[in-house]
């Protein structure tokens, strides 16, 4: 039974002085990124990766362009151990890459750490203790200045032994758990780390204010990050870092408002991946910022590849709906959707328009390597008319009138329906083809000779049932007179109400198409569509077909 009494906010909020960056709509520079796949990660995984997958998953994050990668916890894992040192030892490391570790603020665990980032060309060395109330009182059961202490301690630890290693070193602390601290005592200890370790301009120090698990709105946490960076010892030489999980749900929100209150990085996973809900989910984080025209310093633009490594390496599966990512995400079943998406892809073209205003697409799926045709409109029996004559016609080449088009979406729902289940482009030409095009029987023109003399008189051979006829007949056109000519030897009462025509290839040998709507005397009407590389001879074959959809 749910209770919700036993709960009540357990989070600090600072003074609503602290909310300039509600003044702000959207971020404007792209952070520094920092991954942590291969730490928090790779620790949420059920089976871990080996050495050889971080080792394939650590090139792909270089090439997607992190600068800055957590690799792990080295002290505490005999593989993190062996693949930082691999990293080292074979030189795999680019020059522009800063490798990040982490360790806890106790003595031996800092020892080992830094014999094992020993020889980085670059690293950042992370180090963290918990502060808040809940740690504090229950599980450490240490009093604010012990906490504290612990915090300084390590500090010096990592400053003396950066001295005495080889390598190139940085400095990163969190007070873990932030959101659960008080956040005039999170920055008593925070500056008291910075005290120790004196940052300067030239080498600066980044100070990381995990959203351990959320507790807040994401507007508190903005608010807290304000607060820190307007109050930080040293603010200009300390780079202000934040690192979301998704406990509430918020991440990206709580990361995007962070950004906006002067968080300068962030630290995040590919696809949200992390303990529990996971970490901030980087792609939609970047591409959320693509979206506003700012470019994100991360390259997402073959999305197709990295998911399928990562959910070889990981052994996790990028969720359909996930943003941006999602094999649906860009997919349009409804009907409405999809005309509106044909459309607005029709107007870019016709107005050679370079900005992105498609309605129902944030983005252009073709700038991450997904395509209109398999990845946007997507049939099934919610599909309409627009959504199946714009696949008709990118893979087939097929333009239909709109009347035509209409009467089609209700055969191809018809067989989505009945079979429960989404078509393939091929399957949705198939109910074309057979409804519509080329039909011969019951009746069929064989053979049609024209004179031209105060209009068209043509000789057309008529085959039906098996026998064939001869006709002649007059009229204003070559359609025209092959119209006359069938409705006298049938009998048949019909219009010719309406006739289209393109090309369905390119160059002199091309294919065209023809379609033609036929109005009846008992008040129906019917479609018929042609294809030859003849243009009357198309057009023939349309009429025809429309005559044996009613015969």
């Amino acid at each position: 039974m749910m209770d919700c009494t036993k709960y009540a906010p357990g989070y600090y909020p600072v003074s609503e002085e602290y909310n300039d960056w509600v003044k702000k709509d959207h971020v404007t520079t792209a952070p520094a990124w920092c991954s942590v796949d291969l730490r928090d990660g790779n620790q949420a995984l059920i089976v871990p990766m080996s050495l050889e997958e971080k080792l394939e998953f650590f090139q792909m994050l270089v090439k997607i362009g992190y600068k800055e990668l957590a690799v792990g916890f080295p002290a505490a894992r005999a593989t993190e151990y062996e693949f930082l040192r691999t990293l080292i030892e074979k030189d795999m490391i680019p020059a522009d890459v800063t490798v990040q570790v982490l360790t806890q603020c106790r003595d031996h665990i800092i020892r080992k750490t830094f014999e094992a980032v020993k020889g980085a060309p670059s690293a950042v060395v992370h180090f963290y203790n918990s502060t808040s109330v809940a740690q504090r009182e229950q599980v450490f059961k240490k009093s604010k200045e012990e906490i504290k202490q612990i915090a300084v301690d390590g500090a010096r630890l990592v400053k003396e032994l950066s001295e005495q290693y080889e390598g190139n070193f940085r400095f990163e602390y969190s007070p873990e758990s932030f959101t659960g601290t008080e956040p005039e005592y999170a920055l008593e200890v925070c500056n008291a780390v910075l005290d120790v370790m004196q940052p300067t301009v030239g080498r600066p120090m980044i100070i990381n204010l995990p959203s351990t698990v959320q507790m807040s709105m994401p507007h508190v946490y903005a608010s807290q990050i304000e607060y820190f960076s307007k109050n930080l010892k040293y603010r200009n030489a300390v780079t202000l870092s934040v690192h979301p999980h998704n406990d509430r749900g918020t991440g990206v929100a709580d990361a995007e408002l962070a950004m906006l209150a002067g968080a300068q990085r962030v630290e995040c996973c590919l696809f949200g991946n992390g303990e529990r809900t996971g970490n901030v989910d980087a792609v939609t984080l970047a591409l959320n910022m693509y979206s506003h025209g700012v470019d994100p310093k991360l390259d997402f633009s073959d999305m197709p590849a990295i998911c399928e490594l990562y959910e070889r390496v990981t052994r996790m599966h990028v969720y359909e709906r996930s943003p941006y990512a999602g094999a649906l995400v860009f997919a349009a079943f409804s009907g409405s959707h999809q005309d509106a998406i044909a459309k607005g892809m029709a107007y870019r073209v016709e107005h050679n328009d370079h900005r992105w205003t498609c309605p129902y697409l944030p983005i252009d799926p073709q700038d991450i390597n997904r395509t209109y045709d398999a990845d946007v409109i997507r049939i099934n029996s919610q599909s309409g008319k627009g959504g199946i004559g714009f696949v008709l016609e990118q893979h087939y080449g097929y333009n239909l009138p709109p009347k035509m088009r209409e009467e089609l979406g209700y055969k191809v729902k018809a067989v989505s329906d009945h079979g429960h289940k989404e078509l393939s482009p091929k399957e949705v030409y198939e109910v074309f083809s057979t409804s519509y095009l080329n039909k011969i029987a019951p009746i069929a023109v064989t053979g049609a000779h024209f004179v031209q003399s105060q209009g068209i008189n043509a000789t057309v051979s008529i085959q039906r049932n098996g026998a064939v006829e001869t006709m002649a007949a007059h009229g204003n056109g070559r359609l025209d007179a092959v119209a006359n000519a069938i409705r006298t030897a049938t009998g048949l009462d019909f219009h010719l109400e309406a006739y289209s025509e393109h090309s369905l290839d390119n160059g002199s040998s091309s294919r065209a198409a023809s379609y033609v709507g036929l109005a009846w005397g008992d008040g129906s009407f019917t479609w018929g569509a042609g294809t030859d590389t003849d243009i009357i001879v198309a057009g023939i074959s349309a009429l025809v077909s429309a005559i044996n959809n009613k015969a």
